[in-house]
This record gives C-alpha cells, sequence and structure tokens, in this order.
C-alpha cells in the first residue's frame, strides 16, 4: 500500500506543473486571480491548469502553496483564438 501512495503522489509530482508557452513568436506567461490584470492577453485561449488545482487543494492547510498557486499558475495558455 505504501508503495502504490508513493507512485501516485510522484506521478501527481510530475504532472501537476504548467508551463509558459510561445505563440506566434511571443512568450506568454501562466496567470492567476491575483496577476489576471497584467499578465492575460484577450487574443489568447487560457485553460485551468488542473494538476495546479489539485495541488492546491491537497496542499491547502499549509496556506502558501494555496495563494501560490491560485494566485499565479491557475490558467496556462493554450493557444491563439
Amino acid at each position: 500500500m505504501k508503495k502504490l501512495i508513493t507512485v501516485l503522489c510522484l506521478a501527481m509530482f510530475l504532472c501537476a506543473c504548467g508551463s509558459d508557452k510561445v505563440i506566434n513568436g511571443k512568450n506568454y506567461q501562466q496567470y492567476g486571480l491575483i496577476d489576471k490584470d497584467e499578465v492575460r492577453d484577450n487574443n489568447i485561449k487560457y485553460e485551468v491548469n488542473i494538476g495546479n488545482v489539485v495541488w492546491g487543494v491537497v496542499l491547502f492547510e499549509t496556506v502558501v502553496v494555496p495563494i501560490a498557486l491560485f494566485g499565479w499558475y491557475l490558467y496556462s495558455p493554450v493557444g491563439a483564438k
């Protein structure tokens, strides 16, 4: 049972990461609830990063992790509209 939990945690570490993306030669960053007005571009399609939502819920007791994930890394750029 411990091995199964360890493998699942390691798998979650690998999939719960978003990244910036280069679209049409320009680098677009992830954004969250705090920096939405500064980073978001209306010509780019963004999607919620499910991995970061899962980690924010799992680590809600730490307080700092959910604030960072939801504040700055909630949405990842996908492509142009």
